[in-house]
């Protein structure tokens, strides 16, 4: 078995669910117990420099340049040089950029992480029993991208928990490729960092990200889905709490007087279009998605997370939510309705459009390999998002991990191998740039 699947198969094993309601950071402790292994897997493959953030669950690792001469440093281009004015000598060495590659070990909230149970499954078509005993089939028909696998091996779980591909297909690919330099000095890289993070999948990611530490002019989250896309623009994100506030009287006596905050709350989410959620759009397509919900006739809560790719929707879509609260308002004569919004994190594209060299470096290195590469839209965020806005251009690169957050996620053994040696050509291109 291949270094990167051995790594992955350890992996989904260790449970790093995060938690949005603990306030704390990381949210869980349980996802130290990953980035523990990855910082002593780092330590002891040699890398002299490896950082481990115990306080916030970060790892960070950095290998410098090596022009595969012996495993040295590469030499740097210069030119004659020149004076500045005053007649002081101006540096004449031509610096190359520091490349970063970044992926989150926390799992999603939707289905357990715990007790993954993961296994190998040669794929030759039709439906995979995934538990015979609980009768969990994973159905080709219902899932009929399937059908681009017949041949290959996929790695599944026993149907009761998600595999945990996101990310950890990514962290085991970054992984891999780090492994894979160090074993072979005789290759060339530019300079790398690596990191870890906690947290991606309530929005954390980066609130402690050291990005003076990490000191890269530019990097790639490894954390999409199928082999070949490429990903550099995102949702706009929101999340919005509806709050509703009821009357209670005895049924026996109502008229006129109860107000049931449980109904209110159907006839507020009645005012949202119907057709736009997660379940009916795709591609560039926003959506409202009502994640929870719970109600009493006194009091209800509605929580939703708004997106749209294009700014300007965006920004409709939030102040349709106001207008709906405002429109219950105005039918009861009362303010039963307070709603708060916050923006989680905005379209990564107008950050990436002045770097666009990091998608041909990562289209280029996928070409040389066969692989048809191909840009999609994310339809959800990375941390490489908010990376961007705070002065770290981050697209995103896919693992062959797919169905996240799902008791059918999946992942592709030869995919996620090709991965691997996708990250090892972009950073042999950064020494060429």
């Amino acid at each position: 078995m291949s270094d990167v699947i051995d790594r992955f198969l350890e992996y989904v094993r260790i449970d790093t669910q995060s938690d949005e309601e603990t306030g704390t950071s990381p949210s869980t402790a349980k996802q130290h117990d990953l980035a523990k292994l990855l910082y002593e897997q780092l330590c002891a493959m040699g890398i002299e420099r490896v950082v481990y953030d115990k306080e916030h669950c970060y790892v960070y690792a950095f290998l410098p340049e090596n022009d595969g001469v012996d495993g040295g440093s590469a030499d740097l281009e210069k030119d004659a040089g020149s004076r500045n004015e005053g007649g002081e000598k101006e540096s004449s060495v031509k610096k190359r950029k520091k490349l970063g590659f970044i992926a989150h070990m926390d799992t999603a909230m939707e289905v357990t992480g715990a007790n993954v149970k993961p296994r190998i499954v040669p794929y030759e078509g039709g439906d995979i029993v995934l538990n015979e005993e609980k009768n969990i089939i994973f159905s080709q028909q219902e899932f009929p991208e399937l059908a681009q696998y017949i041949g290959k091996d996929l790695i599944v779980t026993d149907g009761t928990t998600l595999l945990g591909a996101d990310d950890k297909a990514g962290v085991a690919e970054i992984m891999a490729m780090t492994a894979f330099f160090v074993k072979h000095p005789e290759v060339p890289h530019g300079e790398l960092r690596i990191a870890f993070t906690p947290d991606e999948e309530i929005g954390s990611g980066t609130d402690h990200f050291d990005l003076k530490l990490f000191d890269a002019d530019c990097a790639y989250t490894v954390d999409g889905g199928a082999l070949g896309e490429l990903e550099y623009e995102n949702f706009n994100a929101a999340s919005a709490e509806v709050e509703i506030c009821g009357r209670s009287v005895h049924p026996g006596d109502a008229k006129d007087k109860m107000i049931n905050a449980s109904l209110v709350a159907m006839e507020y989410h009645a005012l949202l279009p119907e057709t736009e959620t997660p379940a009916h759009t795709e591609g560039y397509e926003g959506f409202y998605h009502l994640t929870d919900m719970s109600g009493e006739i006194e009091r209800a809560n509605l929580s939703y997370l708004i997106r749209d790719h294009d700014r300007e929707r965006f920004e409709q879509r939030k102040e349709r939510m106001r207008k709906a609260a405002e429109e219950i308002n105005t039918r009861y004569g009362q303010e039963l309705v307070r709603m708060k919004i916050e923006d989680s994190y905005y379209n990564m594209c107008e950050k990436i459009k002045p770097h666009l060299e990091l998608i041909e470096y990562a289209r280029g290195a996928m070409d040389e390999l066969g692989i048809p590469a191909k840009t999609v839209p994310i339809r959800g965020g990375t941390d490489g998002a908010r990376l961007s806005y705070m002065g770290l251009p981050c697209p995103n690169l896919c693992t062959g991990g797919r169905n996240c957050h799902s008791r059918f996620e999946y992942a592709c053994v030869q995919d996620m191998e090709l991965m691997v040696n996708v990250l090892i050509g972009i950073a042999k291109r950064f020494l060429c740039e």
